[in-house]
């Protein structure tokens, strides 16, 4: 039970924040136009001043196989944020190597950004397995949680899960809608490696960069970076 005094001392936090700032973490191999239209969603409905992405160096929760080298995903990823002045890149996670953790990332972050309350971008049915991750108390200290709803998901069900977070780990968990295209990185992937096209479900420069890169072609995920895009 969050206790009257509990949502006092949560007032008084964050009167010192200056900025509002989200959060979007994923391996983004490759970043696609769902990526894109969820974090601007979630800008527009949360009123954020920034959201930033963080593609991950290598995730505990996802097979390596046929994932693009770190630095290939960050420039897709730098690629694919320039031209909105609301988006910004970070290296964070790519540059620290070895597996990473979002209760880690989220750490780093607030101890260098004082200034700065981070919101934490996810599908909603990460909810359901959040209290999984590694150290998910430091998750819910460290951020607010953004959940983007889907059509068609169990609303009832997704309140109920925010509710008990919210009560368990003083959680600020916000649900809000998707706004999201059905597209996967897999499927994009997928499409690639059978010659099909990929136009419009990636922003176009991210298109040029993977052909003319040949990535994810026969297996390829190295190509050469250009970090000068991130901003």
């Amino acid at each position: 039970m969050v206790t009257q005094e509990a949502v006092k001392g949560r007032t008084s936090r964050q009167e010192q924040f200056v900025r509002k700032v989200g959060i979007m973490g994923g391996t983004f191999n490759p970043i696609h136009l769902g990526h894109l239209l969820l974090a601007e969603n979630a800008r527009s409905s949360f009123d954020l001043d920034e959201v930033w992405f963080l593609p991950s160096g290598c995730s505990y929760m996802k097979s390596q196989e046929g994932m693009a080298d770190g630095a290939v995903r960050l420039h897709m990823t730098g690629l694919a944020c320039r031209d909105n002045p609301y988006f910004r890149v970070s290296s964070l996670e790519v540059d620290r190597g070895g597996y990473t953790y979002t209760a880690d990332t989220l750490c780093r972050l607030t101890e260098e950004n004082p200034d700065t309350s981070f919101y934490f971008i996810v599908g909603a049915d990460n909810l359901l397995t959040m209290e999984s991750w590694k150290d998910p108390e430091v998750i819910f200290q460290k951020a607010g949680i953004l959940a983007a709803v889907r059509e068609g998901c169990d609303r009832e069900k997704l309140r109920g899960q925010a509710a008990y977070l919210n009560g368990r780990y003083d959680a600020r968990v916000h649900l809000i809608p998707a706004g999201t295209i059905e597209i996967s990185s897999s499927d994009i992937r997928a499409r690639i490696r059978a010659g099909r096209s990929i136009r419009y479900m990636v922003p176009e420069d991210v298109r040029r960069y993977i052909e003319k890169n040949g990535l994810y072609e026969g297996g390829r995920t190295a190509a050469e970076p250009l970090k000068s895009v991130l901003r």
